[in-house]
């Protein structure tokens, strides 16, 4: 086994890394307070090659694969861990659903756009009603010749408004059933599609989160993906690969706080000596550390068993939950490190802080991540 970077990894990384330092960092807490989702910063990304990173170069893409896709996630979160997610559902969702499963048509009309930053991709699967009970979705396309109507709402859908194009999941047969649910392609300003309310959130505020409406929604049969009542188990495959996003995306959150707090810990002195001097200091940063080097393993681990193309269900999902739940740890970690210091926004832990918690709840929470785990375990 090779643990070092590859020359590509290297370069995507410090490619990420740039961007960050450049677009985003000056105007965190800006955008943080306003709520304010900058659709300028991503289709800059797309310059930089960042908006279709796992997309094959026919496609206009980077063509690169999941090392490469961890270290750029990685390096974006480090800064804003808002913008990571947004760089990561619009890969690892939106764009990747269509890759995977669209038709050669559907692919050439939508991909350059999705990986050049043109277009910025939303994926709806979620409900008011249904979060990790995705199979009671109420939401219905129902077939009228050469095309499909749609009817009902998804909810906590990232890029919900400012999306160009959507993939969504919904009921094409009876409710509960696996194969009962298909996927769709549908463009912003088709009639019947609309967006609703923005959540207002603690975290990930420069992250945009929405409705999506369908009311008689009307799209053509061709922008079906893959085949009827294929679509939950599309989605299934997606996560899997989405979950390394929302790793990478919690390892660049717990390296970002661990960094900061490091800094903070040299420089802040009491009782006439830095405070990473005293050992409840130093075995927290020990703690910290190794278990951000456990998660980074584990996400490569996964990113090298899906680049080979074999089954990482499991490893994928051991992976998220192990990241999620780490991040959180080394937030709080670095919030009491700092001290009074942590819990004001002139300090970067504090938004790391209501950032990591997201990881433990988006695209599968801890508890279906242990569902998935235990499944694969007792096969």
């Amino acid at each position: 086994m090779n643990f070092e970077y590859s020359e590509t990894q290297v370069m995507a990384a410090q490619t990420a890394k740039d961007f960050a330092e450049k677009y985003i960092r000056p105007y965190i807490m800006e955008w943080d307070e306003s709520q304010h989702f900058p659709v300028e910063v991503f289709k800059k990304a797309g310059e930089f090659g960042l908006m279709g990173i796992l997309v094959p170069e026919v496609y206009g893409g980077s063509g690169l694969g999941y090392h490469e896709y961890i270290a750029i996630i990685e390096e974006i979160s480090k800064v804003d861990p808002s913008i990571g997610l947004s760089v990561a559902a619009h890969n690892s969702l939106c764009t990747n659903h269509i890759l995977k499963f669209g038709s050669e048509e559907i692919k050439q009309k939508y991909l350059p756009k999705l990986a050049t930053g043109e277009f910025i991709g939303a994926w709806g699967l979620t409900e008011h009603n249904t979060g990790s009970d995705a199979g009671g979705m109420n939401t219905t396309a129902v077939k009228e010749g050469a095309y499909y109507v749609l009817n009902g709402a998804k909810n906590f859908i990232t890029h919900g408004i400012s999306g160009d194009v959507a993939v969504v999941v919904v009921r094409t047969g009876e409710k509960g059933d696996s194969h009962g649910m298909s996927a769709f392609v549908i463009e912003k300003g088709t009639p019947g599609f609309s967006s609703g309310k923005k959540e207002d959130k603690m975290g990930m505020r420069a992250s945009e989160t929405a409705e999506l409406i369908f009311d008689n929604c009307k799209i053509p049969a061709s922008h079906l993906l893959g085949n009827e009542g294929e679509g939950f188990i599309q989605s299934m495959k997606i996560l899997d690969g989405g979950r390394i996003s929302i790793g990478a995306l919690s390892l660049g959150i717990a390296k970002g706080a661990y960094n900061a707090a490091l800094q903070y810990s040299k420089e802040r002195v009491q009782f006439g000596k830095p405070i990473s001097k005293f050992q409840a200091i130093g075995f927290k940063l020990a703690e910290m550390t190794t278990e951000i080097e456990a998660s980074e393993l584990l996400l490569h681990k996964a990113a090298f068993l899906i680049n080979k193309g074999v089954k990482m269900t499991r490893e994928s999902a051991i992976c998220k939950m192990h990241a999620s739940e780490m991040c959180v740890k080394v937030a709080n970690e670095a919030l009491q490190i700092h001290g009074g210091y942590g819990y004001i926004k002139d300090y970067p832990v504090e938004k790391f802080y209501r950032d990591a918690k997201l990881c433990t709840i988006g695209e599968g929470t801890t508890e279906i991540q242990k569902l998935v785990i235990s499944r694969e375990v007792l096969k």
